[in-house]
């Protein structure tokens, strides 16, 4: 079960970067599909993938570069970096996926700026004014 939970977000991925359309994730999502963000928003299926596929204009040459992808029961938890062409900015992403019968069906992501992770280190101290 965790290695085809696994192979199923590895096939996401990997339709989205052959596609370029968002349109690929749309049958390995469940119906009900909810995005989770760290601000304690939240997507429908509908919304998540016109977020991504709004994106993917803007994001078409973003190089992808997987760390980690692990599987355990019916979550599976990526970390990557990603980073624009010619030097752009570069992020630390980590996704969790709960995987249900088969189909993803909910997701969360937390985002950090890589140049910023040092300043993240002290979070608790206030900000200088």
């Amino acid at each position: 079960m965790t290695t085809d939970n696994r192979n199923i977000v590895q096939r996401a991925l990997a339709e989205l970067i052959e596609t370029g359309s968002a349109d690929a994730l749309e049958p390995l999502l469940s119906d009900d599909f909810v995005h989770h963000r760290p601000d304690s928003t939240t997507s429908t299926k509908a919304e998540w993938l016109a977020a991504v596929q709004a994106a993917l204009l803007p994001l078409a040459a973003m190089r992808v570069e997987v760390h980690h992808l692990l599987a355990d029961g019916d979550h599976v938890v990526m970390h990557s970096r990603r980073q624009l062409p010619d030097a752009g900015p570069e992020i630390a992403v980590v996704d969790i996926w709960r995987i249900d019968d088969g189909l993803i069906a909910e997701g969360w992501e937390i985002i950090e700026p890589v140049a910023q992770a040092a300043a993240n280190l002290v979070w608790w101290e206030p900000a200088e004014r």
